[in-house]
């Protein structure tokens, strides 16, 4: 399990998070919607430690950071390091002794290339398969179906499905609603860095339908098509 108590980042005078408190337990997919500049990516980096916060985050490991997986929504890669050298890089850095990575290559990737020459989705799922090979307690996915063709995609909500199985905690954001209606337990609607909203199962369409509204509302009709 994963307490979150009073987080809270700033950036200057800005406040990307504020006060934010939540409960996640293992075996359970979160969801995670807002605007851009909601703060979901803060939230993801700080509890994966990459940035500095006020409040606690509880778990029960004693540096959560070596068991979380973060997939970032723009994966970056050393200049010049292959494919095959960035898995190895991964595996090394949670002590796995493994390089066999062909026979785990389920996105099939040209691992001989340099990982800099890859497209966006291939990027991805490189990245992907790194953290999923560090075999972690814990994967916070950053917009994973995001410029990942529609195979992949379901390849993808698969393995999410078979993470939860295995009594993983996995937090995902994703402007495509219907990935999170899918694959989701609860869902979470920040605004202005704060948790606005706590969503079940059975309120996922009305959740769906009032992003429509707030979306749309009369945006169209002011362009006269």
């Amino acid at each position: 399990m994963m307490e979150i108590k009073n987080l809270s980042k700033k950036f200057g005078s800005v406040t990307a998070l504020n006060d934010v408190n939540l409960s996640l337990e293992k075996g359970m997919v979160y969801g995670f919607v807002g605007k851009n500049g909601a703060g979901k990516t803060t939230l993801f980096k700080c509890i994966s430690g990459i940035e500095t916060h006020t409040g606690i985050i509880d778990t029960a490991f004693k540096n959560v950071k070596n068991h979380i997986g973060l997939l970032e929504t723009n994966p970056n890669f050393l200049s010049r390091i292959t494919g095959w050298e960035y898995l190895k890089l991964l595996c090394i850095a949670r002590k796995i002794t493994f390089d066999d990575f062909e026979s785990k290559n389920i996105f099939d990737l040209p691992l001989d290339r340099y990982a800099e020459t890859y497209s966006t989705g291939m990027k991805k799922k490189l990245a992907l398969t790194a953290i999923l090979l560090q075999q972690n307690d814990i994967f916070i996915l950053d917009e994973p179906f995001n410029g990942v063709d529609i195979q992949s995609n379901i390849l993808i909500t698969e393995i999410i499905n078979v993470l939860k199985e295995k009594d993983k905690i996995i937090l995902i954001s994703s402007h495509i609603f219907s990935t999170l209606k899918e694959s989701c337990d609860q869902i979470f609607l920040l605004n202005n860095g704060k948790i606005e909203k706590i969503v079940l199962k059975e309120n996922y369409t009305e959740l769906e339908n009032d992003l429509k509204m707030d979306v749309i509302g009369n945006k169209v009709d002011i362009l006269n098509l």
